[in-house]
């Protein structure tokens, strides 16, 4: 058997963006970008190629986040922001359905009104730990037999347009998790960019026949090999200047024997249990349900809205808490994020990105837990060891 040959890469000059705007709109494609919004970049709609964040970065550490000036234009010259694409495809808050009670001449009645139909969605500039972390919720939101409607609503049709890494961040460790920092599937359309030498340009990668039919509509050129090995080699070299690394060797086996840790009071003296953490996190998917109702009472909405393991009601039973302590809550994240997500669906929960270390007020550091987690699981081994 032979199989479909892969689509040579192209070369998109700077000008090719609007372009590309313009046949995705041409499509139907509603398009979702990064933009510079309230002192950081954030996830939104876009309405031009111009609105990108042309010519900023980001410097990012435990706790940390700023935006910087680059000294070129790069559009995607800067690392995870405090959104991720969940924002767009599990949103954190959903109407399901809304009802009115009607009187007429037939007495009172009540009328359903269901979710809005969503828009289909172009999601441009798409890092390889955010592709990894949408084929993620895509194995939990829609690969069982409960698929969630929100979620697969706007998921179905959504066109994907990853933008690979050339320049980690100090909270980057995504080469750790597999999620990066090149992009090998999962998208439809695959950028490099590169702007050395006064010369702005992409060099695309095509993932699917949509992808294909979009580039067909912007102005492109072949690649020259010369090209495309400067891009693989800067891909490659930003795999080697991670900010962070994660020993993810065991790690569920690790978690599990690290239970009973006394260094979950260490983290619990400084964790504020605010649910940062599990907000911006890509993957991160728990969700509950607010009634509400007008003063009358004759109209009512039923809301689905993110929910966090670190608050002290998710884990409500009938006559109390289950975790009622932050060492309990934290445990319980960090458990199922690294260990217990492999036993439910077969990976990690955690793709690199870094959020939750930049956006964790007190900065915790995911990877330094581990690690420290690690180190004191071989002490008491070695000392065990000992006559």
């Amino acid at each position: 058997m032979t199989g479909t040959a892969t689509p040579a890469p192209r070369l998109i000059d700077i000008d090719g963006l609007p372009a590309l705007f313009e046949a995705l709109r041409g499509r139907g494609y509603t398009v979702v970008g990064p933009t510079v919004r309230d002192g950081a970049i954030v996830v939104a709609e876009l309405a031009s190629a111009a609105e990108l964040p042309f010519g900023w970065g980001v410097e990012t550490e435990a706790g940390r986040y700023r935006l910087r000036e680059r000294s070129d234009t790069a559009a995607f010259g800067h690392s995870a922001g405090p959104q991720s694409w969940k924002t767009v495809l599990h949103p954190a808050r959903a109407k399901l359905w809304s009802a009115d009670r009607v009187t007429g001449s037939a007495g009172t009645s009540i009328v359903e009104t269901g979710a809005a139909e969503p828009p289909r969605y172009a999601l441009l500039g798409v890092r390889p730990c955010d592709v990894r972390a949408i084929g993620i919720l895509d194995q939990v939101l829609t690969g069982g037999r409960h698929a969630d409607p929100v979620y697969r609503g706007r998921r179905d049709g959504a066109f994907v347009i990853a933008v690979e890494c050339t320049e980690p961040g100090a909270t980057c460790f995504c080469t750790s998790m597999g999620g990066g920092p090149g992009a090998d599937s999962g998208f439809d359309l695959a950028l490099t960019e590169l702007t050395d030498g006064g010369d702005h340009r992409f060099v695309v990668r095509t993932g699917t026949a949509a992808g294909a039919g979009v580039l067909a509509d912007v102005p492109s050129r072949a690649a020259d090999e010369a090209t495309v090995r400067h891009a693989a080699t800067a891909v490659a070299e930003a795999a080697g200047h991670m900010g962070r690394t994660m020993p993810t060797q065991g790690l569920p086996r690790l978690l599990a024997d690290s239970r009973e840790s006394p260094h979950w009071d260490d983290v619990a003296s400084r964790c504020l249990t605010c649910g940062n953490c599990t907000m911006v996190c890509p993957t991160c998917f728990c969700t509950t349900t607010e009634d509400v109702t007008d003063l009358t009472g004759d109209h009512a909405e039923r809301w689905r809205v993110w929910d966090s393991c670190f608050a002290l009601d998710f884990s409500y039973l009938h006559g109390g808490s289950v975790r009622t302590s932050g060492q309990s809550r934290y445990r319980q994240w960090i458990t199922h994020k690294l260990g217990t997500w492999h036993d439910q669906f077969g990976s990690s929960g955690c793709v690199g990105c870094g959020r939750c270390i930049a956006w964790c007020p007190a900065g915790i550091d995911i990877t330094q837990e581990v690690s420290t987690l690690a180190s004191m699981l071989e002490q008491a081994a070695a000392d065990e060891d000992k006559p």
